[in-house]
């Protein structure tokens, strides 16, 4: 099977590195990789709000035709050294759902891959990222009452970003569904029956909606999150749905490129 590394982002992404592309993708051949799908943040909703203190999920409109176009050049520049694909990685947004809609009708026919992420959950009137900091985690356990309210409110818009009507170009991969992990170490959890059954019950609509799952290793590098964003229970249930996994190392940095490969050779072949 050849090697490609489906999550990557890129010097488009405001809360990573500077890294040049080229850096990315001189690492990804130093380890053998035959493809690269870099899925930089898309665009925000203009309607949306950034909540993170530093207002820099994502990329602007400004950029992302610069953005594609770069890529298409790198396409020529590697062509028979590396396979590269131009991807976003398009947060969901329930309330949004109509204005992303017409941003993937507009920049999808330019795309060849892509990732469905939920970065975002709601919080009255407003959102908090589950994912920014072990502070904004906080306020998202103040707010829904306790943890298991927090994880139930998260496969919600799982949930909901599966069956969404995103059009034609809808991205076919839903990102890190075990993101809410993150800080797992600092706010112990156990799935609860019904969690867990939320949790299944997305799996089995990925399936039926013949999506993908990103295998995504990135919580490996983190210090709270104790391990890949899967666990090996949907690993395994992935396995036998049919569900294509797709290993993605979420790198903001060139040197993360293609890290942790080995656990998804490992953890795919053992199930």
């Amino acid at each position: 099977m050849k090697k490609h590394d489906a999550h990557v982002h890129s010097p488009f992404c405001p809360h990573g590195s500077k890294d040049d592309f080229r850096k990315y993708i001189e690492e990804l051949c130093k380890k053998n990789f035959h493809f690269v799908t870099f899925t930089e943040h898309a665009p925000l909703p203009t309607s949306f709000k950034d909540p993170t203190p530093t207002k820099d999920s994502a990329m602007t409109y400004s950029e992302l035709e610069n953005y594609i176009e770069s890529l298409n050049n790198l396409k020529k520049e590697y062509k028979g050294q590396m396979n590269i694909l131009v991807g976003l990685e398009v947060d969901y947004i329930r309330i949004c759902e109509n204005e992303t809609k017409a941003m993937l009708d507009t920049y999808g026919p330019y795309l060849d891959d892509g990732i469905l992420s939920v970065h975002f959950l709601p919080a009255g009137s407003s959102h908090i990222c589950l994912d920014y900091d072990e502070i904004a985690f906080q306020q998202l356990i103040k707010y829904y009452g306790n943890i298991e309210q927090v994880y139930r409110a998260y496969y919600r818009e799982i949930h909901a970003s599966i069956l969404s009507s995103l059009g034609s170009f809808k991205p076919k991969r839903i990102g890190h569904i075990t993101l809410i992990k993150k800080f797992i170490e600092l706010f112990p959890y156990i799935m609860s029956e019904h969690v867990r059954q939320s949790a299944a019950t997305c799996l089995a609509e990925v399936a039926k909606h013949g999506l993908e799952l990103d295998f995504n290793t990135a919580g490996l590098r983190k210090p709270y999150a104790d391990g890949i964003y899967l666990e090996k229970w949907m690993i395994t249930e992935a396995k036998q749905k049919n569900i294509p996994l797709v290993y993605g190392s979420d790198a903001h940095q060139a040197r993360d490129a293609g890290f942790g490969y080995e656990f998804f050779e490992h953890l795919c072949d053992s199930n």
